[in-house]
């Protein structure tokens, strides 16, 4: 292992991007739907190696600090390219509009994210040394840089490292009490502490350290699945599914709206399989409604004729608010509550929109460069200013999420208004049969155990499931499957809060990475001097 770190070390130009491109890909197939967890070793441990040869200007005293940020920018690209490229799916459904912004997708995107990864490794050199300090300063960067990736530019967490670490509900619990912010650099010295096996000073001490992290992982894990059944609930709910698989082209030429309303009714209706209770709840995809509710009174007539007595109907749609006269109305990603009479009993608009996809940010500016959002109406959505429950007439409350508002804790309150159930409804049929899909449905799964509540989570094309507190799925329907599946979840009308503060677990490990990456730097100056 030595010669192998001494090989690397002394790679320089073209070799040495190109490994750091080659290693952030291999830490790609950690991601669904690979979930190839040890990849992230092999990852690391490169990503270690390489910043040990960083070398700066001794006469400037910049200690390596720009290789360093260019070895991780070139990680970063190589992670993100390959764990991002399905974006581009989206752009293709009207290639003769979009096509040419396909490269800025594919690679634009990474590249400006890899930023992120080329400032934790700058960050990291700051502390660096030749023992387990340097593995502690990476992992406290990482984790530092993941949290403002959380927020910066509204923020776009995807596939954040600590995802790696959480690929099945055995390895999804400690995000229950550390959240996955904190997640993140615990897992970042777990990959990389292997690299201690190709230095001398302080190996041991790190791969025990990083061994009892493991255990602890996979024990706690362990423990909190044992104990699951002992959980109480109050009261039931039973959900119907529906995952029309409507293809996202069909749905943008806007030419057989009817269609695709009756196929969403044709599911609504369709008798419970065999020994399966009736469902209280059904719920439909994000827009899956083709026209503005409120203008088709027909249309909510003929969902309350499909509805049986008591049933509640729970749809995406567009919301239009009517400004005034010669206005353009606001437009709203919403959710409807509708009951068997076909009345609107309540609706939750979406609180954090897509860029690009929903809105342009910078608008005055770059639509003067013809750039539009990808989802046509005038002026693009707008945002609500607060997330509203949704309460059904049983007293259960839903804390919505709409789309990629999943991918964001900071979008999940610590006390989830009162609600008791997250509801996530999505079209990922814009991503196509690519790892898009599978990627968004982790992080869906992960919210509902940080949170320690049932989650129902309805996809236009899949993936379509209900998670119980803990990650499991209890039923679900695949990717581009079309039909619709019943389940039957256990709710606390007033769930236990038992979640952590999650931020403040993030400071904790970032400040405890941080001393320990100190005090072995100081160490390694004095055996320098």
């Amino acid at each position: 292992m030595q010669a192998l770190a001494a090989r690397i070390l002394l790679l320089w130009g073209v070799r040495r991007a190109g490994l750091a491109v080659l290693a952030g890909a291999i830490g790609a197939l950690a991601l669904p739907p690979f979930d190839i967890f040890a990849s992230m070793f092999v990852s690391f441990t490169l990503l270690v190696w390489l910043l040990d040869g960083a070398t700066g200007n001794a006469e400037t005293g910049r200690a390596g600090l720009s290789s360093s940020f260019w070895t991780g920018w070139f990680f970063g690209l190589g992670y993100f390219v390959c764990g991002l490229w399905w974006l581009g799916n989206a752009l293709l459904l009207e290639a003769d509009e979009f096509a040419w912004a396909i490269p800025l997708a594919v690679l634009g995107l990474p590249a400006v994210l890899a930023i992120f990864y080329g400032l934790a490794t700058m960050l990291a050199r700051l502390l660096w040394s030749d023992g387990i300090g340097r593995i502690a300063a990476l992992a406290a960067a990482f984790g530092f840089v993941e949290w403002l990736r959380s927020f910066v530019a509204t923020g776009f967490p995807w596939n954040a490292i600590g995802y790696a670490a959480m690929p099945v509900p055995l390895m999804m619990q400690s995000s229950h009490v550390l959240g996955i912010l904190a997640m993140t650099p615990l897992a970042v010295f777990v990959f990389a502490a292997p690299a201690l096996l190709g230095t001398r000073r302080g190996a041991w001490p790190g791969l025990l350290l990083a061994a009892g992290l493991l255990v602890a992982h996979f024990g706690y894990g362990a423990f909190r699945l044992y104990v699951a059944p002992m959980q109480a609930t109050d009261t039931t709910l039973t959900v119907r599914l529906v995952q029309p698989s409507i293809d996202q082209s069909q749905k943008m030429e806007n030419t057989d709206r009817i269609g695709i309303f009756e196929k969403h009714l044709a599911l609504t209706a369709a008798p419970p399989e065999q020994g399966k209770p009736r469902p209280d709840v059904i719920v439909w995809p994000e827009t899956s409604v083709p026209f503005i509710l409120t203008e088709n009174p027909d249309a909510l007539a003929r969902i309350g004729d499909v509805l049986e007595d008591g049933q509640i109907l729970l749809t995406g749609a567009v919301r239009a608010e009517e400004r005034g006269a010669g206005q353009v109305p606001l437009y709203y990603n919403a959710v409807y509550m509708i009951d068997d009479k076909g009345q609107i009993l309540g609706a939750s608009d979406k609180v954090h929109l897509t860029p690009f996809g929903e809105y342009v940010p910078f608008e005055d500016l770059l639509r003067q460069f013809g750039i539009e959002e990808l989802i046509s109406l005038p002026g693009g959505f707008t945002a609500a200013a607060s997330r509203v429950p949704l309460r059904l007439p049983s007293g259960i409350a839903l804390y919505p999420l709409i789309c990629y508002e999943a991918i964001f804790p900071s979008e999940v309150a610590p006390d989830l208004a009162g609600a008791s159930v997250i509801l996530n409804v999505t079209n990922d049929a814009w991503f196509g049969s690519t790892p898009g899909p599978y990627q968004h449905f982790l992080q869906a799964r992960l919210r509902a155990v940080e949170a320690g509540v049932p989650l129902i989570r309805v996809a236009n094309s899949g993936i379509s499931a209900v998670i119980d507190p803990y990650g499991r799925v209890i039923e679900g329907l695949s990717l581009n499957a079309v039909g619709a599946t019943d389940a039957t979840l256990g709710v606390q009308s007033v769930p236990k809060r038992d979640r952590y503060n999650h931020l403040l677990n993030l400071w904790l490990v970032l400040v405890l990475m941080t001393m320990m990456a100190m005090v072995s730097s100081l160490g390694f100056i004095r055996r320098k001097n």
